[in-house]
This record gives C-alpha cells, sequence and structure tokens, in this order.
C-alpha cells in the first residue's frame, strides 16, 4: 500500500515537473501549426510571385531599356540646357550681389571716416571751448587777487 502510495506520489510529481519544465509538446504544436500555416496558406505563392518578377525584369531589360535611352538623348540635352541657364543666372546673381556687397562696404567706410571726421572736430572745438574758459578763469581768478590785493593793502595803509 505504501508502494503503491509512493509510486502514484511519483507519477503525480513527474507530470507536474513536465507540466511546468517540459515545453515539448507546446513547442511541437507551434511547430506543425506554422508549417501548416506557411505550406498550406502560401503554397506555392511565393514561387508565383519571384517568377512574376523575373518576368517583368526580362520585359523591361527587352523593351524599356531601349525606350529609356531614346527618351535619354532627347531629354538630356534640354535638361543641360536648362541647367547651363540656371547656372549663368545664379552667376549673375552672384556677381551682383557681390557687387552691391562692395559698393555697401565702401559706403559704410566713406560713412564711418565721415562720423570720424566729425567727432574729432567735435572733441577739438571742445578742448579749445574747455581751455577758452580755463583762460577767462584763470584771467578772472587773476583780476580779484588783484582785487583783493589792492583791497588789502589799501586797508592795511587804512589801519595804520
Amino acid at each position: 500500500m505504501t508502494f503503491n502510495i509512493m509510486t502514484e506520489l511519483s507519477r503525480e510529481i513527474g507530470e507536474i515537473w513536465s507540466r511546468l519544465f517540459d515545453h515539448r509538446p507546446f513547442l511541437n504544436g507551434e511547430i506543425k501549426f506554422m508549417l501548416k500555416e506557411f505550406e498550406e496558406k502560401r503554397g506555392d505563392r511565393e514561387v508565383e510571385n519571384l517568377f512574376s518578377i523575373l518576368e517583368k525584369l526580362t520585359d523591361i531589360k527587352d523593351s524599356q531599356v531601349e525606350k529609356i535611352k531614346k527618351s535619354g538623348e532627347t531629354g538630356l540635352p534640354i535638361l543641360t540646357e536648362k541647367l547651363e541657364q540656371a547656372l549663368q543666372l545664379s552667376e549673375e546673381v552672384e556677381k551682383e550681389y557681390l557687387e552691391c556687397h562692395k559698393v555697401n562696404e565702401k559706403k559704410r567706410q566713406e560713412n564711418r571716416e565721415k562720423r570720424q571726421k566729425e567727432w574729432d572736430q567735435f572733441i577739438d572745438d571742445m578742448n579749445f571751448k574747455c581751455q577758452r574758459i580755463d583762460n577767462t578763469f584763470e584771467e578772472k581768478e587773476e583780476e580779484l587777487r588783484d582785487l583783493y590785493a589792492d583791497l588789502n593793502h589799501k586797508l592795511n595803509i587804512a589801519n595804520k
């Protein structure tokens, strides 16, 4: 009896272990399902697609290459001419821009020089006026010294 219980217990533990850790039945089912999907549903569709692509390529190779060459021979000279015209126009625009830039730079330089001359003249005028004010102040100061020295001298004579 104990032996039967032990045997049954070990069998149940084996089943639990295989359910938890043995994924082979699940994986085998998934693999079979994938194969069935790929083989039955797709069938020869992939091979047919490849043959269709091959047919289209050979058709393009045989007929379209000449057509593309002819259209290239007629279209490319026109395209080249238009590109050359566009390049010429862009070069003219660049040349005009550079000329305008030079003229503007020259004007800016002339304006800078003019403002510098005006500034120098202003500074010279201010220095001259300051010097004149300083001279006038010194003259007045000298006059006042003389006046007070004279008054002081007169006061000293009167006090004696």
